[in-house]
């Protein structure tokens, strides 16, 4: 067991370079080895990590700067074509498999609300595993892979309604008030960066691409601040950093 968060650090760095380099030879793809060391590097196995502390941080703001890329590489003209299948497909998903996953949790005895969040659970996919596994084979660009982000932006947009909803039906409150004030948010969010894009931020980079690395500290500290913002709005740290 190591003590010190450095080491901690550094010994996860070193055994996912490895892991990696060995699945990388097996033509697996690369967050499968994270995955695999999550699991043994933790505290329920080996216990080189004792504690998720030092390494939570550090995974949040590596989803949020892999999102940040990928919406830097997204086309809004492309997001808008493949906006009416994304959300067709995503809304569909989810209700679909929501219902089901609810529907077989009633019939194996569980409440209303254990039943809903079983539901809830079992309709999302994981938006960082397959934004890594796209970005590891270059195909966010291809149609598939435009279609499957725009799906993913549906789902997360989703589970946040979700989240409400299944909330409010748990404490005995109603969703709508809380539901508006989210959307209400992200829709000013949406304005506001939309307005920042096109007055602000062009003057802004060139300012800062001079020299090259303090641009990549602006990028970076915008990836981070837009995943913090979206995160007090109630939109999720992925979704900020996306847009």
């Amino acid at each position: 067991m190591l003590k010190d968060p450095f080491h901690q650090i550094a010994a996860a760095l070193f055994f996912a370079t490895v892991l990696g380099l060995a699945l990388a030879r097996l033509r697996q793809p690369l967050i499968v080895a994270y995955l695999i060391l999550g699991v043994l590097a933790g505290p329920n196995v080996l216990k080189i990590i004792p504690s998720e502390g030092p390494i939570d941080v550090m995974a949040q703001l590596g989803i949020a700067i892999l999102l940040f890329l990928v919406g830097l590489r997204l086309d809004v003209n492309v997001l808008r074509s493949i906006g009416k299948p994304s959300l067709a497909t995503g809304a569909g998903q989810v209700l679909m498999t929501g219902t089901a996953g609810t529907l077989i949790a009633l019939a194996l005895g569980l409440d209303l609300t254990p039943a809903l969040y079983v539901g809830v659970a079992l309709a999302f996919s994981s938006t960082i595993v397959i934004v890594k596994v796209l970005s590891d084979k270059r195909e966010i660009d291809a149609l598939h892979g435009r279609l499957s982000i725009g799906y993913l932006i549906v789902q997360d947009i989703i589970v946040v309604i979700a989240m409400i909803v299944t909330n409010a039906i748990a404490s005995g409150g109603g969703p709508g008030r809380d539901l508006v004030y989210v959307l209400a948010r992200g829709a000013g969010l949406i304005l506001v960066l939309g307005l920042a894009m096109r007055f602000v931020l062009p003057r802004v980079t060139e300012w800062v691409t001079h020299p090259p690395e303090l641009g990549i500290l602006f990028a970076l500290g915008w990836a981070a601040a837009l995943a913090a913002l979206g995160d007090t709005l109630g939109l999720g740290k992925e979704t900020g950093a996306f847009l």
